[in-house]
């Protein structure tokens, strides 16, 4: 499936006297839902936890090097410990570049939501576009998942018994605790400022970019 580009930016002010004023309100109505829904849609959601599991994945590589690094007598468990630090490397490194690349594509969706919002006024559109109850199921589920990072983080810490529990096993489950907490964090971040954008934007407050 052939990928769709984004909306374009709505037209200059000089040159919006020369168009069809419903058309150009048809595709600004149109291009808001279009960025709404690549903004804060249930698909964004799932895809935030989709790099989070890639993350989790190149982390869990990492954890099982550690562990294997600290394997006594056993010289095969150094050769698997570098293997699976190679194997953690290998996806922790595409995983953060792919993050890098959506934030980047987030922030032009951001800004052409900006754009187009202040282009005009249609309260009928601009209702979809505010999307409190997609606000809502970002703002629980990222704290559900934020809460339940927090407390493998802390509870792995709080658990260790010396001579019981590794060095490797501690750091694992702590990184792993970290991921699913920073990504409820995101997420929690997304919800808010999407919501403080829409109240700003559509009550005709200043608007933050």
């Amino acid at each position: 499936m052939p990928r769709r580009d984004l909306p374009p930016p709505p037209p200059p002010a000089h040159m919006r006297a020369w168009l069809d004023e419903s058309a150009v309100r048809a595709d600004r109505a149109r291009f808001l839902k279009e960025l709404g829904r690549r903004s804060l849609g249930p698909g964004r959601l799932l895809l935030l936890w989709a790099v989070a599991a890639v993350f989790a994945l190149g982390w869990s590589f990492v954890g099982m090097a550690l562990m294997s690094f600290e394997t006594p007598g056993e010289p095969l468990a150094y050769v698997f410990g570098l293997i699976f630090a190679l194997l953690g490397a290998g996806v922790l490194i595409p995983a953060g570049f792919w993050f890098a690349r959506g934030a980047k594509r987030d922030r032009r969706v951001r800004q052409l939501m900006c754009a187009w919002a202040e282009s005009d006024r249609d309260p009928a559109a601009d209702a979809g576009v505010r999307a409190p109850g997609l606000s809502l199921t970002w703002l629980l589920a990222s704290f559900a998942l934020g809460a339940f990072g927090l407390y493998v983080t802390f509870g792995s810490a709080a658990s260790a018994r010396p001579g019981a529990t590794t060095y490797g096993e501690v750091t694992y489950f702590m990184g792993l605790g970290m991921i699913l907490w920073i990504t409820g964090l995101l997420g929690l971040g997304k919800a808010g400022a999407h919501y403080r954008w829409a109240v700003r934007v559509f009550r005709g407050g200043p608007t933050v970019r």
